[in-house]
């Protein structure tokens, strides 16, 4: 847990919650933090398996993924290819664009690039600037007036020159958890502030989470639909969750799909695990035994 990436906190609230979860179904469990003696302190603990908790970074783009699948350690979540491509957001919105799934106009760019005289005029707004590759809505705003633009843009190049720029979409938030290639019920996030922010993630009071959240059946099944097939053609595996708009005339737009949830006491991705019948700790078992079951790399 924790590293060096612009979500370490997260990462240690998530590792705090997973390792009094796995004391308390009985498992000897050891925290190490993400520094630069990990690798000698996972060799020296020799463990059955590894739980990562780390978001964002190098935790999440399937670097540590390749060190621990090299040090022949099992580990929940995805593999090193699903997580480096579900981290980029523009490679991300390629898979989405051939399977036909709807998502946001948008056009990469870098930070020279967008900061140029005819930039926001070729874009147009209101438009969504966000990182290439960061979770947790780290740096990402929305851009009404032309005054916001320069600092959405450097708020943006957040560890890369690149950004992503997408049309806005107004409507409702909602999230898509999958756990073993089985969409559980769907989450409505309703943010008390203009989108679902770093701060209305992360701040007690910050959201509230509907779930299940109240849509017509058709519209349920395609939104799981929707999140299911993503999760599949990353080549995903274990867990994800995928995030998706609807605008005000009920039409579907993916976001995203994150390959390593946040599990804290605040987080998406248990509210929909209670709402399937399964516990904060049965949802912890259920990813070890997923490592354990596949074995050493």
């Amino acid at each position: 847990m924790g590293g060096t990436s612009v979500e370490a906190e997260i990462s240690v609230q998530t590792g705090t919650g997973v390792l009094a979860a796995l004391e308390a179904l009985g498992y000897p469990a050891t925290r190490i933090d993400h520094g630069p003696d990990f690798v000698s302190k996972l060799q020296a603990a020799q463990p059955a398996v590894v739980f990562n908790a780390l978001h964002g970074g190098d935790g999440e783009d399937g670097t540590v993924q390749a060190v621990l699948e090299h040090l022949g350690l099992p580990y929940q979540g995805s593999g090193v290819r699903a997580c480096a491509i579900a981290m980029d957001k523009w490679v991300s919105k390629a898979i989405l664009r051939a399977l036909d799934i709807p998502t946001p106009r948008g056009v990469r760019m870098t930070q020279t690039q967008a900061l140029a005289a005819d930039a926001m005029q070729r874009v147009g707004l209101p438009c969504v600037i966000k990182p290439r590759a960061q979770g947790s809505a780290v740096g990402v705003t929305i851009v009404r007036d032309a005054a916001a633009w320069p600092d959405a843009v450097r708020d943006a190049t957040v560890g890369s020159d690149e950004i992503l720029i997408e049309e806005y979409i107004e409507g409702r938030e909602f999230t898509v958890a999958i756990l073993e290639d089985r969409a559980l019920p769907i989450v409505e996030i309703t943010p008390h502030d203009a989108f679902y922010s770093y701060a209305a993630k992360y701040t007690p009071g910050g959201s509230t989470h509907t779930v299940p959240a109240q849509l017509p059946p058709a519209q349920i099944e395609q939104l799981q639909r929707a999140a299911l097939a993503f999760h599949q053609a990353l080549g995903a595996r274990d867990y994800s969750r995928i995030d998706i708009l609807l605008d005000r005339a009920g039409r579907m737009a993916v976001l995203e799909c994150n390959t390593l949830p946040g599990l804290t006491r605040l987080s998406l991705f248990p509210d929909a695990a209670r709402a399937a019948g399964l516990s904060y700790e049965g949802l912890v078992e259920r990813l070890v035994l997923c490592a354990l079951s596949r074995g050493r790399p």
